[in-house]
């Protein structure tokens, strides 16, 4: 979370809305472990990963859902998951992440 801060930072103080995702699980091997986070602001603007570039591309659309739905959710990318290995999430494991607007 810390690699975000300064990112976070100078969002806040130019008003963006920002979407946060984080590594809450991992099951087999995984790109990065429980607690990476990566943050997206409502211009697509992105901080962190939460896979080393595997999924990232789908993460950032999930998170501007969120963003544009007010909502929370989990989402899971395994390779088994034919979306997961499309974006190339090939690691053998699944990870699972929270996605949510960062309250101010």
């Amino acid at each position: 979370m810390r690699e975000i801060l300064t990112d976070l930072d100078r969002w806040r103080a130019q008003g963006k809305r920002v979407a946060v995702a984080r590594v809450v699980d991992v099951e087999g091997s995984g790109p990065r472990l429980p607690g990476a986070a990566m943050a997206v602001n409502e211009d697509g603007d992105v901080a962190g990963s939460v896979s080393g570039g595997c999924v990232e591309g789908a993460v950032v659309v999930e998170a501007l859902q969120c963003l544009e739905d007010r909502s929370r959710k989990m989402v899971t990318f395994g390779y088994s998951d034919d979306e997961a290995f499309a974006v190339g999430l090939t690691c053998g494991g699944t990870i699972h992440l929270f996605l949510e607007e960062l309250d101010w």
